[in-house]
């Protein structure tokens, strides 16, 4: 387990809830931010703010500096070969977007087929269908097994030499499945088809090597990382990059406008229009650097005992469902459930009471609770600052509101 005393490291987790410490269980919907990251961005606030690429004068200069020195670090943080094939987003959402409004749009036709998994964020299922409509394409489904993770031989089965496009999540945010990207990469890649994958609860949990997975486009978000909100990440091979067209138009992007035409920067500046994320980006090079210093793979190791350890003490509660993989070894630190006779935001709301916060809801993952035959679920999702104390505080949670709702009825 991690040093319990980088709780320490997140202010935000020094106060009481309702009466009772804070156990915040809410991170694969943003994390918390250590003080590193607070500091990185104040300072770029307090000494550094200007716009990027733009002056010569010396905050301009500075600032640059700042920027692109976080796509330096990004690009360590996920091997890739080059800076040019790092693209600053908003998020996950709008790196998924454009890649499917880029290079979906110019690649996909008519009879091609676009393949996902039932388990898909709506951000990586809603692209695909307007891409599909769009073009006239098929929106395929590979169908998951009954314990949450995904069968290779389907993959087989469902990938073929039409499919143009294969989006699916390293980790997902319900089940806490890891899917097997690289073996999924090859089979794409062997029908000639492109493998997109979203990143956004693997990239702060496991060490994410795109060379080594082999994947096309890669995205991820800053805020589920210990970054601020509306800052992320789209890797894309330069190869296939340097062939797309932007989706967005006008100011940084350019290199020259006429009357009636322009050209565009090279990568990776021709998809960042606009005055840029430039504190995101300096806050997510922070983080970034606060992870390495604890390490990717302990992090991982971390969070496997943690699920472990909740999966075990969860067998203490009476009438409790959990979905997904039951070996923690083939899981991420999610852990998502229902409370028999007790609706997931009645839950939710008594666990609050207790200081201690999960979510709960349809996870942005309507297609899958239709799966698992639920309308919504109870969620409570680890990270670097959680211990076994933290478990121990939501089991007892979880017998509170069995009791109180057990009295009601």
């Amino acid at each position: 387990m991690l040093d319990k005393d980088i709780r320490n490291h997140f202010p935000i987790l020094n106060q009481e809830v309702n009466g009772h410490p804070l156990v915040y269980l809410d991170s694969a919907a943003t994390s918390q931010k250590p003080q590193q990251v607070i500091d990185a961005i104040s300072h770029y606030y307090t000494y550094e703010n200007s716009n990027v690429h733009r002056g010569v004068h010396t905050l301009g200069n500075r600032a640059t500096e700042a920027y692109e020195g976080a796509r330096e670090k990004v690009r360590r943080f996920v091997n890739a070969k080059s800076t040019e094939e790092i693209i600053f987003t908003r998020g996950t959402t709008t790196a998924l977007n454009l890649v499917a409004q880029s290079y979906g749009q110019a690649n996909v036709q008519e009879g091609d087929e676009i393949v996902i998994t039932h388990m898909e964020h709506h951000s990586n299922i809603i692209p695909w269908q307007q891409l599909a409509r769009a073009k006239g394409a098929t929106l395929n489904y590979i169908e998951l097994e009954s314990d949450g993770t995904i069968s290779l031989d389907k993959v087989r089965e469902v990938i073929t030499d039409r499919t143009k496009i294969v989006a699916i999540m390293h980790v997902s945010n319900v089940l806490g499945t890891i899917n097997p990207i690289q073996e999924i990469t090859e089979i794409a890649h062997a029908h000639g088809a492109v493998m997109v994958v979203d990143g956004a609860q693997a990239a702060p949990h496991i060490k994410v090597d795109v060379e080594a997975l082999d994947c096309d486009f890669y995205a991820f978000s800053g805020n589920k990382m210990g970054a601020p909100t509306g800052i992320g990440v789209l890797y894309g091979k330069k190869r296939l990059l340097e062939n797309m067209e932007p989706v967005e138009f006008g100011g940084e992007m350019i290199d020259f406008v006429g009357l009636q035409e322009s050209t565009w920067k090279e990568l990776p500046w021709k998809f960042e229009g606009g005055t840029p994320i430039i504190a995101g980006a300096v806050g997510l090079g922070a983080a970034i650097d606060y992870l390495e210093e604890i390490g990717l793979d302990n992090i991982e190791r971390h969070e496997h005992e943690l699920a472990a350890y909740a999966l075990e003490r969860f067998k203490d509660v009476e009438g409790l469902t959990i979905y997904g993989p039951m070996n923690a070894d083939e899981r991420a630190g999610v852990i998502t459930f229902n409370l028999e006779g007790v609706h997931p935001h009645d839950l939710a709301t008594v666990l609050d009471m207790n200081g201690i916060a999960v979510r709960a809801g349809h996870h942005c993952a309507q297609p899958l609770m239709k799966w698992l035959d639920v309308s919504s679920t109870a969620r409570a999702s680890f990270y670097v600052y959680n211990t076994k104390e933290d478990v121990d505080r939501l089991v007892d949670g979880l017998r509170t509101a069995k009791e109180y709702f057990s009295d009601v009825i």
